[in-house]
């Protein structure tokens, strides 16, 4: 059995994170997706739209993923590749290079992500949408 492990936010779930999810999968037979904790994404100087136990509840739902665990801290990674036996970490090419370090381990992959998707564009996206105009004006 090949294990495949991941991380990251996956805050307003798109179709790029299920392509993602989906190419994870091919690696092989179990796939194990480590979503950052509010307070992780505090430390890392992000927010997300949606809590941590959403964020989680919306990607355990996502049919390509077999378990689903809290990202906590950096250092985790090594703890969790041991744990579970992790035959391939891999993750978004945003981050090429950044997880060499884990190569000892197990296989490092750097995927590339959906193009024309990001959660930073949606955000930016919705930030400049106006409101609906008021139907009771009409």
């Amino acid at each position: 059995m090949k294990t495949i492990i991941t991380y990251g936010t996956f805050d307003l779930f798109h179709y790029g994170h299920v392509r993602l999810l989906a190419r994870l999968k091919q690696l092989g037979d179990k796939l194990i997706v480590c979503v950052s904790t509010d307070e992780f994404n505090a430390q890392k100087g992000k927010a997300a739209f949606f809590s941590y136990q959403q964020r989680a509840e919306i990607v355990a739902a996502c049919r390509y993923v077999d378990l689903v665990l809290p990202e906590t801290h950096w250092g985790q990674k090594v703890t969790d590749i041991e744990k579970y036996n992790v035959d391939i970490f891999a993750i978004g090419d945003d981050w090429q290079g950044h997880f060499d370090h884990l190569k000892h381990l197990c296989e490092v992959i750097y995927l590339p992500r959906t193009d024309e998707i990001s959660t930073t564009e949606i955000k930016n996206d919705l930030a400049f949408l106006r409101p609906f105009p008021d139907a009771s004006n009409d």
